[in-house]
């Protein structure tokens, strides 16, 4: 039986498909082409800014939950994020992991829709930019429940795939709650009979039921859950400053959007002490 074992651990490792080296090769390509459209198109080459876009419907004092302008700096660290790991997995000995496989063409696919939608925001096309960036949200949660199913073959990569999706997921989760309000603005729908504090106040809610929600289902995997928890604590809490000094002054929203994102910090710490002691 040993001799069995010795010889079975010999083995080596099967040697990459050619759907693996397509896999790779098109990743990186569609990586580098998808950041820099992404970045030509938010204004980083001297085009119009994504806050001036579609009548400014998303700049920072358009709604009361609206992230103030420093927010978005967030993006840097995403797209470097985002390179490097087109790198990473391009590289020759990650051909065949199992967890790259899994999860490598819906990365490519976020940062296509994310291009799109800020294609979609330039246009001024308001109610199609919140299904774009919809779809973009429910792309990275099917690579986090793979991320969660499947525990990260080296700390580098769960630095560079879970970290980064991690800061993606969060990001563009409360980004949504924005867009989505922009659009309802935009679209005159107006407070709906609430008023305009009850609203912000109930969609910064909405982001830490949400936060909360991540960090209970990727407990198992600290790396996520944590950069998650803190991308949308930096998100809300930029709403909270943005609601207490600016033009778009609210108080109210301010407290909650403060709160929230405390609960977004907090929540994941909990989840995964927890879920190591069990």
């Amino acid at each position: 039986m040993s001799s069995t074992r010795a010889t079975t651990s010999a083995q080596p490792a099967a040697a990459p498909a050619t759907a693996d080296r397509v896999r790779q090769v098109t990743v990186l390509v569609g990586a580098a082409v998808a950041i820099v459209g992404a970045a030509f198109g938010s204004g980083a080459f001297g085009g119009q800014a994504i806050q001036d876009a579609a009548g400014g419907a998303l700049a920072a004092d358009a709604t009361p939950v609206a992230p103030d302008g420093p927010a978005f700096s967030i993006w840097s660290v995403i797209y470097l994020g985002l390179a490097v790991f087109a790198v990473y997995q391009a590289l020759p000995r990650q051909a065949t992991d199992p967890r790259l496989r899994s999860v490598s063409w819906w990365v490519l696919a976020s940062m296509l829709l994310n291009a799109a939608w800020i294609g979609v925001v330039q246009t001024g096309v308001l109610p199609l930019s919140v299904v774009v960036i919809g779809v973009l949200v429910a792309v990275l949660a099917v690579i986090l429940v793979r991320l969660v199913r499947t525990p990260p073959t080296s700390g580098v990569q769960s630095v560079v795939l879970d970290g980064t999706v991690g800061l993606y997921l969060g990001w563009a989760s409360v980004a949504t709650l924005a867009n989505v309000a922009a659009a309802l603005t935009d679209a005159g729908v107006g407070e709906a009979g609430l008023g305009a504090t009850a609203w912000g106040v109930l969609v910064v809610a909405a982001g830490a039921v949400l936060a909360v929600a991540y960090a209970l289902f990727a407990a198992r995997r600290p790396v996520v859950a944590i950069t998650i928890g803190l991308a949308m604590a930096w998100g809300l809490g930029w709403i909270a400053y943005g609601r207490a000094n600016g033009p778009l002054v609210d108080g109210t929203v301010a407290v909650a959007a403060g709160i929230a994102a405390g609960v977004a910090i907090l929540a994941p710490v909990v989840t995964t002490l927890r879920a190591r002691r069990g």
